[in-house]
């Protein structure tokens, strides 16, 4: 996994990220994936600037708790049946650049059990909050 702070309009960002978030979810086109459920690893990396992020007194309140991430991940998948791992990726990355404190999101996504002649599926999306976002 690589870091996307060299990216000019994030020199000045802190990365805060999820690795390998594994979620069991009914996610897929095919009849046979619309039965069940699929072990999906979701990585998730934010960008947040270090003037809103780098804290002075040592306390949660001061920075974006990762516990954040995990809860809109899982709100997400309670809400049923996916087709596209697309559209998976696209929903995490709105739900994280919500957050006031995000600048940027990297949403990656992989079903690791679709191939035996492969590690993984995936798709992967990045983001940056544009000036008019809120």
């Amino acid at each position: 996994m690589h870091s996307l702070l060299n990216h000019p309009s994030l020199i000045h960002c802190r990365r805060l990220f999820l690795s390998n978030y594994e979620v069991w979810i009914n996610i897929g086109v095919h009849d046979f994936e619309k039965r069940g459920e699929q072990r999906v690893l979701i990585d998730v990396d934010l960008y947040i600037p270090l003037a809103s992020s780098t804290p002075k007194a040592d306390r949660l309140e001061e920075v974006v708790d990762y516990d954040f991430m995990r809860r809109s991940i899982a709100e997400r998948v309670k809400q049923g049946h996916i087709h596209l791992q697309e559209t998976l990726c696209d929903d995490i990355a709105r739900m994280m650049l919500a957050h006031p404190q995000v600048k940027a999101v990297r949403v990656a996504t992989q079903k690791p059990d679709v191939y035996p002649d492969c590690d993984a599926v995936g798709v992967e999306v990045f983001h940056v909050k544009t000036e008019t976002q809120p």
